[in-house]
């Protein structure tokens, strides 16, 4: 898989043609959503003390490699023709997102 082809919606000069690309190393802090409990039947007064703790916060560090008011991709290795798995993030469990810095990848 030649991931190169890959860019952020809202900035569409990340990629220039036969040349370098421009990621952003970005760290997301969102909340996750989860699901509690074993399968079959399960207490119901743990499982109601359970549902008023709170979702778990997450951080995921990596190279953005796309933004929509949908969702946030990240990639956390890059190489000339193969990269890491993607992960996407819902926009609506995002907290927060940091840019750590901006990097350039040469082909």
């Amino acid at each position: 898989m030649d991931c190169r082809g890959i860019y952020n919606n809202e900035n569409k000069d990340q990629e220039k043609p036969g040349g370098d690309m421009k990621y952003k190393i970005i760290e997301v802090t969102w909340v996750d959503a989860e699901e509690h409990g074993e399968i079959g039947w399960n207490d119901l007064k743990s499982q109601l003390k359970y549902a008023k703790k709170p979702c778990p916060v997450m951080h995921s560090v990596g190279y953005e490699v796309y933004r929509s008011a949908e969702h946030i991709a990240l990639l956390s290795s890059v190489g000339d023709k193969d990269c890491s798995t993607l992960e996407k993030i819902p926009m609506s469990f995002v907290k927060s997102v940091v840019t750590l810095t901006e990097v350039k990848l040469s082909e």
